[in-house]
Parts: structure tokens; C-alpha cells; sequence
């Protein structure tokens, strides 16, 4: 949608056609997969930490990979052949592989290029006919040039985000609009768009340290925890403000000092577009354990691996500004605004 949104920008007369392209070949395998990854995640995460971007996995998978782009490539002829597009972007592996086999099958020249949305390049990405890759930093340049892609073939342009994020202001009116108190550090809590992981157990360890402290809570489409939170309004130390599902996450970053999510690609882009330190809980393993290392090598985030270890790094930073303000530099160096925008252009160029 961010470079959807940044093509009509430049372009007013842009045509897109945005599709979830596994759903739209695979309706029913896409929701089988999808009900095996979540329970995979959740009940046994060590066996995803193994299979992600394994060299042994991904060469035994090749013979089954292929008969699956194969199977798929007379569905995407169709899809292609409707829309007749200029150019094709792809921001997951699968359909990028998709449409790469489409490309090599049916000697077709349309431009294709992968935009990664994760800070570590795995090896699915990698195809001979993807024109141009985009990816969020020098290291997965590098990396991409180690499995065979030409340097000039990779561009580090950085996760698209959506333009709300070139904005650099912390506004007053957001801060009074949420009762926040300007001279507190203020503290978001985000938990995905479903609100996950031990938030309430967050809040209450927050709660205990001897830093004042404000605090955020994103509780997304989780309906009973924000319920929960609400109870709590006005009844503890710190002030508490419960956020359901919104898309001002700009603005909510806007007024803070630090976050604390899961390290999915979007939300640290976001957060280092806005110059705010990260504290990692709860990384998936495979992407989002990739991306923790990222962060923690560059010192833009460190992890909290409970509740209580949280609670003990956020009196840390609150009572160490020194610490908190090289935090929000090494964010600050990470951050690329003006991604989507890039990406564009680029992709009009094309």
C-alpha cells in the first residue's frame, strides 16, 4: 500500500492492481499453510528456527518448489495477460518466485522486482529473472551479491513505509489529545494488529519501576484486552493509554521515547524512521529473530527476554539519557523516510 500510495503520488494516472497472489493461485492451500505456520510459531517455534532459510531445506525443496511456480504459472498467465502491467513488484518471496518462473517459462521481458520487507535476505528470493531488488540495508545487499545477484541489480532504498513517516514533528496536539504529559517519557507497547504477547504482564512490571513513566498500549483487534487495559485507566501510578486498532501509529510514535514490540520489518522501519529505540520481546524465530540481530549489531535496540528483564531496561534507559539519546541516534541512522517514494521512482523508471 506504501508504494502503491507513493506510485499515484508521482504519478496520478499510475493503474494498480494490488493482489495477494498465494490466495489468489491457492485459496485453500494458502489458509492450510498459513493455520500450519501460526501453530508451528506457537507451539513448537525451534522447528521454524530450523527449517528458515536452512541451505539443506532450501535444496531439498527445489524440485518441490518448482512443480508448485509450474502448477501456478498458467494462473498468473491469466492474471498477467488481463492486466498487462508495465512492470510487476512482489514484497514476499513466494509470488516473486511465481512470477519469476512465469517470466522464464513464457519468455516474458516485464520488469520484476522483489522488495524486501525483512532486514536479512533468505535464499527464496533469489532469481535470475527479478530485474531489480530492493532491500532495507548494506548488509542484505551484501548477501544478495553472495548468492549471485549483481550488485547494480540491488538497490538500498529500505522497507516501505507510508509517507506519514517523512514527517519529523512531535506534535502537541497528539500529546494533548491523549493527556500526555510532555516533560514524562512516554512508553509504546505495540503487539501486531492482534495485540499479542503478555501485554498485561508488561504493564504491571512497568508499573513497579522507580522511573515515572507513561505508557502506550496498541491493543489492535484484541477487543478483551483493551477492556482490560481500560479498567486500569486512571487506577495505577503511571498513566496508561490503551490505543485499539488504528492507523495512526505515526502519531503514536510520534509522542514516544522508545518502543517495545516484536521486530517485524514494518514497525522497526517505522520506528527508525522515527529516531526511536526499540526493545525487542518475543521474536519469532527465523525473519524476526533475523531482524533482532540486525538491530542489536547496530545498536538501534536491545531485547528483553520476560516482563521483568522489560522493566528493568526501561528504568534503565529513563534514568540514562546519554544511553536513550545514542539509542535514538543509531535509530535515527537506520531510518529511510522516504523509501516507498524511492521505490517509485525507480519502478517508473523502469
Amino acid at each position: 500500500m506504501a508504494v502503491e500510495n507513493a506510485l499515484k503520488s508521482l504519478d496520478p494516472d499510475t493503474e494498480v492492481y494490488s493482489i495477494n497472489s498465494f490466495n489468489y493461485t491457492n485459496p485453500i492451500l494458502e489458509k492450510l499453510i498459513n493455520r500450519t505456520y501460526m501453530s508451528v510459531i506457537k507451539r513448537t517455534p525451534e522447528v521454524w528456527e530450523y527449517l528458515y532459510d536452512n541451505p539443506k531445506v532450501v535444496k531439498n525443496s527445489q524440485r518441490l518448489k518448482e512443480m508448485i511456480h509450474r502448477y501456478n504459472s498458467s494462473k498468473m498467465k491469466v492474471l498477467i495477460e488481463e492486466f498487462k502491467p508495465d512492470l510487476i513488484g512482489c514484497t514476499q518471496a513466494f509470488p516473486c518466485g511465481m512470477v519469476a518462473d512465469y517470466k522464464t517459462s513464457f519468455k516474458s521481458d516485464i520488469p520484476l522486482v522483489g522488495i524486501l520487507t525483512d532486514f536479512y535476505p533468505h535464499s527464496y528470493w533469489v532469481y535470475e529473472a527479478v530485474n531489480k531488488y530492493v532491500v532495507a540495508s548494506d548488509e542484505a545487499k551484501i548477501k544478495l551479491v553472495e548468492n549471485g545477484v549483481s550488485p547494480d541489480r540491488v538497490h538500498v532504498f529500505g522497507i516501505p513505509i507510508g509517507k506519514d513517516f517523512m514527517d519529523g514533528s512531535k506534535p502537541d496536539e497528539a500529546l494533548n489529545s491523549l493527556g500526555l504529559d510532555n516533560n514524562l517519557k512516554t512508553i509504546l507497547v505495540m503487539g501486531g494488529s492482534g495485540g499479542l504477547g503478555p501485554i498485561k504482564r508488561m504493564v504491571l512490571a512497568l508499573e513497579r519501576i522507580s522511573s515515572r513513566i507513561q505508557i502506550i498500549v496498541v491493543t489492535g483487534t484484541n477487543t478483551k484486552l483493551h477492556s482490560y487495559l481500560k479498567r486500569y485507566t486512571g487506577k495505577l501510578k503511571n498513566k496508561l493509554v490503551p490505543v485499539g486498532y488504528t492507523d495512526s501509529i505515526n502519531r503514536l510514535m510520534s509522542v514516544s521515547d522508545i518502543v517495545v514490540t516484536k521486530p517485524g520489518g514494518l514497525t522497526i522501519s517505522e520506528a527508525m524512521a522515527k529516531h526511536l529505540p526499540v526493545i525487542i520481546i518475543n521474536p519469532i524465530p527465523g525473519q524476526e529473530a533475523k531482524n533482532t540481530e540486525f538491530l542489536l549489531k547496530k545498536k538501534a535496540a536491545i531485547k528483553a527476554e520476560n516482563e521483568h528483564e522489560l522493566a528493568i531496561l526501561v528504568d534503565n534507559l529513563c534514568s540514562m539519557p546519554s544511553k536513550l539519546e545514542a539509542m535514538k541516534n543509531a535509530a535515527g541512522s537506520l531510518g529511510k523516510p522516504k523509501s516507498a517514494l524511492n521505490i517509485a521512482k525507480m519502478m517508473l523508471e523502469l
